[in-house]
């Protein structure tokens, strides 16, 4: 190799660029970068979702999910114990859509009872199905959001045509 004097190894007209600091600097920049490259590489993979489905939004039901309960107790009825109370019972409506994909027609409801958005009846949508939710993204409208819908009931289609098996 080289002789050392004073820090540096001496390789000729290389012995500025072989000195054992510079070697360390070197060799940390280079795993800095590694790891920069790594992690954009993470970043990149992390991309938005690709494997949507696409089906037709055919029509919106208004069904009955359950009943809200508005009373209130008089303050007599409060000290005394005495069931003097008047409440009202009305059923709640939600949204249920139904949606007809390639193979399977499915009942969705949305997660967010409270803020429901309407769709609109007729257009294309796209979705996939994550854990117990189906994810819906429709492209017409204002803002191209994912919203979270519940399965209520998937059936096949009878004008499917049928699945050919595949051959691994």
């Amino acid at each position: 190799m080289g002789t050392k004097a004073g820090g540096y190894y001496f390789l000729g007209w290389w012995s500025p660029l072989c000195s054992r600091r510079k070697g360390i600097v070197h060799m940390r920049m280079k795993t800095c970068t590694l790891t920069a490259c790594l992690m954009f590489a993470g970043v990149c993979a992390a991309k938005e979702h690709t494997d949507y489905q696409k089906g037709t939004l055919l029509r919106m039901d208004s069904t009955a999910c359950g009943m809200q309960e508005k009373g209130s107790k008089s303050l007599t009825g409060e000290i005394l114990g005495t069931d003097a109370q008047s409440k009202k019972t009305q059923e709640m409506l939600c949204q249920e859509y139904v949606l007809q994909a390639d193979r399977v027609v499915y009942r969705i409801r949305p997660k967010d009872d409270k803020h429901p958005v309407l769709l609109p009846i007729g257009e294309t949508a796209q979705f996939r199905i994550h854990k117990d939710k189906l994810i819906l993204k429709v492209a017409e409208g204002a803002d191209d959001k994912e919203r979270e819908y519940i399965v209520v009931s998937m059936t096949p289609r009878q004008d499917a045509p049928p699945q050919s098996a595949s051959k691994n």
